[in-house]
């Protein structure tokens, strides 16, 4: 095996499912344009042939291209402790045009992860007109993509640590093209499945893209580099979204903003030649040779002089989960999940039920939505101070500061209830801290988590990070449905309380990733 061919193990494979899945896609859109007489409504329309041979070239693709980026059977049984592989020349090394050219790939899958789920909200009022169905029933639609992530974000890191970082993060793209479809679904109900799909697809990208980059990145410019490409990624996903809806929507109906998948999943496609497999994977499954090729093409070379081991590799083979719940990262994962799960409460769940909740104590409709539309403003900059002070200060130290600031905001809403007293300018400054504090805390949460695990586990601990975010989303939605966010003050405290626990975990378990070398951090854990 040549050095370069680390970008492909079957290349044929995987370029034929590729086309596959395209022509897929493709198969669908006659009768999309079908309808367009009908303003493009699909509702009850029978599937023909060609759609249904297009739907049977989707998954059939997605194996091939599987088996294209599968490393052989006989690497993934190799002894990882082998040969032991430092890192410290390219950890020491200046960002070059590579990094650029890589950090650039990733934001446009970060944007594009961010932009598929985020289209939700555009489609769910048309879905709700065509598909003549209840709001509470099209609500189930955001429910099940919201269950697809959890899922995804904990699948997708295993096979990230089992394939490698560059295969899961195409694939996940591979299957964002064939979920576009959605956009030709005569069918509710077959939009409940691919939604499903879509999330689970979408899940996984995050965590492997923050994976990559921290196995990448040189480790003086890592930490900031992370919530930088978090915070835009995030921002511009949005911004992406909406403006499709702006412009598309019109013109093709909400369908057209399904049938972005096409597109935007083959331009990460497209990027793949600036989407590295990582050489800390490479070199953990034994692929010396190629780990050195991707170094080298990075202005860095493996430092070999010392041979004595630095990520532990004993525990290579075991169960990723149950290494994560054990030993020295045990504590630190429970604070990390904790946190998760209470931020996405937080935005799922009290962030959502705060306008209604505002208008139940006496604000009127018009004042309410200038206020949070104000507040959220004000909290743009809030990433800024969070990437400033994550590179310049420490990372746990921030990390822990946003998470209580998170708290303390919500003990302002506590405040308000007890007193059924508002103001209009305490209002507009509380809800701006709770934004900028729980946008800090979910823009590092994952970067830190690629930070702190070890190589072998590092995909399935930032998945399972990503992951309780997206669980305390759906416990946020069921535990809305309820009537608990409907108690301002009681809602506000349980989750406050929830934080509070999980910064001191984190003050006692965490450790300081600014400016240190992955392997510098593993080995602070184990001792």
């Amino acid at each position: 095996m040549r050095a370069k061919e680390y970008l492909f193990h079957h290349p044929l494979a995987f370029w034929l499912g590729c086309l596959l899945i395209t022509l897929g896609v493709l198969s669908h859109i006659p009768m999309f344009i079908h309808a367009s007489a009908m303003n493009y409504k699909m509702v009850g329309m029978p599937m023909d042939m060609t759609m249904m041979i297009g739907m049977a070239l989707i998954p059939f693709g997605l194996a091939l291209a599987c088996y294209g980026l599968m490393p052989r059977l006989a690497i993934l049984r190799l002894n990882n402790s082998v040969e032991v592989l430092n890192f410290h020349i390219a950890d020491n090394s200046p960002l070059t045009s590579e990094h650029l050219k890589l950090v650039f790939a990733l934001l446009v899958a970060v944007i594009v992860d961010v932009m598929k789920p985020a289209t939700l909200g555009f489609v769910m009022p048309g879905m709700t007109l065509e598909y003549q169905i209840t709001n509470e029933a099209v609500g189930s639609l955001a429910l099940i993509a919201l269950t697809g992530t959890a899922i995804g974000s904990i699948l997708w890191g295993k096979m990230a640590d089992m394939l490698g970082r560059r295969a899961a993060i195409l694939l996940s793209a591979l299957m964002f093209i064939g979920t576009a479809i959605c956009g030709a679904m005569p069918s509710f109900e077959w939009n409940l499945a691919m939604c499903f799909l879509m999330g689970l697809s979408a899940g996984g990208l995050l965590p492997i893209t923050f994976t990559l980059m921290a196995e990448m990145i040189p480790a003086r410019h890592r930490g900031w580099l992370l919530v930088a490409l978090g915070g835009i990624g995030t921002s511009a996903g949005y911004l992406v979204a909406s403006g499709a809806a702006a412009i598309l929507e019109p013109l093709f109906s909400w369908r057209m903003l399904w049938m972005l998948g096409l597109p935007t999943g083959l331009i990460v496609i497209a990027l793949n030649r600036y989407i590295p497999e990582s050489p800390r994977f490479l070199a953990n499954v034994g692929l010396t040779q190629q780990a050195r090729a991707v170094l080298a093409k990075y202005n860095g070379k493996l430092d070999n002089h010392h041979n004595h081991p630095i990520e532990d590799n004993v525990s290579a083979n075991k169960n990723s989960f149950y290494q994560l719940m054990r030993g020295p990262y045990a504590w630190i994962t429970l604070a990390l999940v904790g946190a998760g799960t209470a931020w996405g409460i937080a935005n799922f769940g009290f962030l959502l039920w705060l306008p209604t909740n505002l208008r139940n104590m006496g604000m009127s409709a018009d004042t309410t939505n200038t206020l949070l539309a104000q507040s959220g403003l004000l909290a743009l900059p809030g990433i800024l101070l969070v990437v400033w002070l994550y590179h310049s200060w420490s990372s746990i130290k921030t990390l822990v500061l946003f998470v209580v600031m998170t708290a303390a905001s919500l003990g302002l809403f506590i405040v308000f209830d007890l007193l059924q007293q508002l103001s209009n300018s305490i209002i507009l400054i509380s809800t701006a801290l709770l934004l900028i504090s729980s946008s800090g805390v979910i823009a590092m949460l994952i970067p830190y988590a690629a930070e702190i695990y070890p190589v072998q586990h590092r995909g399935s601990g930032a998945g399972l990070i990503a992951a309780s975010s997206k669980f305390g989303g759906i416990l946020g939605a069921m535990l809305g449905v309820t009537g608990i966010f409907a108690k301002l003050g009681l809602s506000a405290l349980m989750i406050a309380i929830t934080l509070i626990i999980c910064a001191m975990l984190l003050i006692k378990y965490g450790v300081d990733t600014r400016g240190r070398r992955l392997e510098d951090i593993q080995a602070q854990f184990r001792t």
